[in-house]
Order: structure tokens, then sequence, then C-alpha cells
């Protein structure tokens, strides 16, 4: 399933992997965490979104991380056992093409 994600799909898989978030949460959590370098617009979030869930890779959740913090407009969403094994898959798949890199000196040092 691996050769199915997009670049968009694999970092919102990666968002996900740690805890359920809502589309915002996601959205910051992937500018965050790149610093700022990879920014999804609504459009590409909630149509990855759509694709993974039909993909079986991501779901919505039942309940809210913290119901304390929760709005009932937002929808969460956590990924699948099948959604760890495919962002797992792409996260290996891309070490093997950063090691043949690095063997190719293509790699800044």
């Amino acid at each position: 399933m691996a050769d199915e994600l997009s670049r968009s799909g694999f970092i919102i898989l990666l968002s996900l992997s740690d805890r359920p978030r809502h589309g915002l949460g996601v959205v910051e959590d992937i500018e965050e965490r790149t610093l700022g370098a990879v920014k999804l617009g609504p459009g590409t979030l909630y149509g990855t979104l759509k694709r993974l869930v039909d993909l079986g890779l991501v779901r919505e959740t039942d309940s809210p991380p913290d119901p304390a913090n929760d709005d009932p407009r937002r929808r969460y969403y956590e990924v699948t056992p099948e959604g760890r094994r495919a962002v797992a898959e792409e996260a290996a798949r891309m070490r093997q093409l950063v090691e043949l890199a690095g063997a190719k000196q293509v790699l800044e040092a």
C-alpha cells in the first residue's frame, strides 16, 4: 500500500503517528516539525485525509484526545494499523534511497 502514498499522505501519516489530531492540528504539527518548510492548504489536507480514510490508512476517532480542550465542530483522525505499516514501509523505502544518494555522493557533507 505504501506505493500509493503521496508526499502529503506520507507527512500526514507521520503527523498522526504519535497521536490523533484534528485538521488544523495536523497542519500546525507539520509546519512546526518542518520549520515551516512544508505547508498544507485546506484543499490538500482534507483531500488527502479523505483519500487516506478511503484507503483504510486513517480513520475518524470516536472521541477527542483531550475532551477538556475539544470543539464539537472538529473532526479528529488517527492512523490505523494498516496506516502504520504503510508509513513504516514508505520511510524504509526513503531511507534506502537516501543511502543510495549518499553512496553516489550526491548529498552535501
